[in-house]
């Protein structure tokens, strides 16, 4: 009897057409040596993706280094004030702050993170320099706003007159229920491959809205909502980050294919710990995006309504990711 995880793999995929696209679906087994691929790729979650993805890709087909271009890709969504959940725009906490958490790893393995920063529309940027000019990997709260500060980052009010409508409104009820919006409104998270064969990845994010004050979700946790190895592969999460954070749901899909998954069933695997380990999954929402050493991509969410953009030398489209429900 085909047991259910290949089951759901199997017909998750058809139903999607992802089997058409070696790029996308189960693909080749990783070799034992992963080769360096010919050229670069770029993706990114959620339909805003194909807006960083053009700036990312922009830096990579000129040869640029694929830090570079997930950093440049995530400052695009940081700086749309039209997003209620990344960057200037973010919905804010119970309280009324927005507060930004964004975490980067380079193709060494480095990393840099910020949680809980307020007043900067550019986390992204904030952590690469934690990663590139301090000891440490993260800096939280007011000693992340005193960092930036100090590197010549800007104070700006980051709640816009659309965002304090929406917490007007919310207040009317003060529903604390975390409620992910499945259609397209989450965290940014972009992972690239340049020319090199080198690997970067990138999360931002103002978290969940109407949080409590304080709140930090997996998008800046090395591990949970992010994670790199050159060797291997990167992988990035995006939805309800107290789920993702039990798992290490990105350290898990990396390893996953350490151990010769392909990026779609890595993601697969992940998305069905998620499940076995909460009880409460069927509420809310988890998507996952992977891309390999070889330029080999993969993505699963919890629920249907997950999209994702893809940019290389031949597609720039979003793609509807299989799901679990």
């Amino acid at each position: 009897m085909m047991d259910r995880r290949k089951f759901i793999i199997q017909g998750s995929l058809v139903s999607a057409g992802l089997v058409i696209d070696p790029k996308i679906g189960m693909g080749n087994e990783i070799p034992a040596e992963p080769t360096k691929a010919a050229s670069p790729i770029v993706i990114s979650t959620w339909d805003f993706g194909l807006s960083a993805n053009a700036v990312a890709w922009k830096c990579l087909s000129e040869g640029g280094r694929a830090l570079d271009a997930v950093e440049q890709g995530i400052r695009v969504i940081e700086a749309d004030e039209d997003n209620l959940s990344v960057g200037i725009g973010g919905l804010p906490d119970r309280d009324g702050f927005v507060t930004l958490d964004a975490c980067i790893m380079n193709e060494k393995g480095m990393a840099g993170s910020v949680t809980f920063l307020g007043e900067i529309v550019h986390p992204i940027s904030v952590a690469r320099l934690v990663m590139e000019k301090t000891p440490h990997v993260m800096l939280s709260g007011e000693g992340a706003l005193q960092f930036a500060l100090e590197n010549g980052f800007e104070r700006q009010n980051l709640l816009t007159d659309k965002a304090r409508a929406a917490w007007e409104i919310w207040k009317e009820k003060s529903n604390y229920k975390p409620v992910i919006n499945i259609e397209n409104h989450d965290t940014v998270g972009l992972l690239a491959l340049d020319q090199n064969g080198n690997l970067a990845g990138g999360c931002s994010t103002s978290g969940l809205a109407f949080k409590m004050h304080g709140r930090v979700g997996d998008s800046p946790i090395i591990g949970a909502g992010l994670y790199v190895d050159n060797e291997v592969g990167a992988a990035v999460a995006t939805g309800l980050g107290e789920l993702v954070m039990r798992t290490l749901s990105a350290f898990l899909v990396v390893e996953l294919m350490r151990n010769g998954s392909t990026p779609q069933e890595a993601c697969q695997e992940a998305i069905l710990r998620i499940v076995n380990k909460n009880p409460e999954f069927k509420d809310y929402q988890v998507g996952l995006i992977a891309l390999n050493s070889t330029g080999q991509i993969g993505a699963f969410s919890l629920q249907t309504g997950f999209r994702y953009a893809i940019r290389d030398e031949s597609i720039n489209e979003v793609v509807s990711s299989p799901s679990y429900l």
